[in-house]
């Protein structure tokens, strides 16, 4: 996997991986100030990434819980917008 993948078409799992790796790297100080930079920006931007899939779910959770709550079950569930 790039580290410049995509974020929109990363995996929750995969983002998780890749932030991993750079923590990582980052702990054991092998790389340059101008690499450990650039390793976290990116980390955020994974970081942001992995929040805002763990919303969705959270969402969607809650969403199958309200339907059940009400006896009904969703037809769909939507993504919703998170900004």
């Amino acid at each position: 996997m790039e580290s410049n993948e995509v974020l929109e078409d990363m995996s929750f799992e995969d983002a998780m991986r890749e932030l991993e790796k750079l923590v990582d790297s980052l702990d054991k100080g092998d790389v340059s100030l101008d690499e450990a930079i650039a390793a976290y920006d990116r980390g955020s931007q994974l970081k942001d990434h992995c929040q805002k899939k763990l919303n969705e779910a959270k969402m969607k959770v809650e969403t199958i819980q309200a339907s059940d709550s009400l006896g009904s079950t969703p037809d769909k569930l939507t993504a919703f917008d998170q900004e």
